[in-house]
């Protein structure tokens, strides 16, 4: 059996969030937008195949070409690979973010 948790006022989270729901119908339509952009998405998608692609195409590329049959080299090639794509994901995030804070600061300079 569960308990319900009281809030200050005396009612508790389920009635809350009924209460909550009620409102939203009310005002008449929801909101049915995408939560993540799908550009985010697709990029998320891209690092995705590009980390799983990436290192496993360095091991096989490096392995007879470079290497001549050393293992040993072309794992660590492609854990370096992997390192790559992983800092490269980070490096995108970032600037990513930073587009927006300063499109943020530029909106809010216009509305001055």
């Amino acid at each position: 059996m569960t308990s319900r948790r009281i809030i200050s006022d005396g009612t508790t989270i389920s009635h809350r969030d009924e209460a909550h729901l009620s409102v939203q119908s009310a005002s008449g339509r929801s909101n049915i937008a995408p939560a993540v952009p799908a550009a985010v998405i697709y990029k998320l998608l891209g690092f995705t195949l590009a980390m799983i692609a990436g290192p496993i195409a360095t091991y096989y590329l490096t392995l007879n070409t470079i290497f001549r049959g050393s293992s040993t080299l072309a794992g660590g090639t492609a854990a370096v690979m992997a390192n790559v794509v992983l800092i490269a994901y980070v490096i995108v995030a970032m600037k990513e973010d930073q587009s927006e804070r300063l499109a943020e600061e530029e909106k809010a300079k216009k509305g001055e």
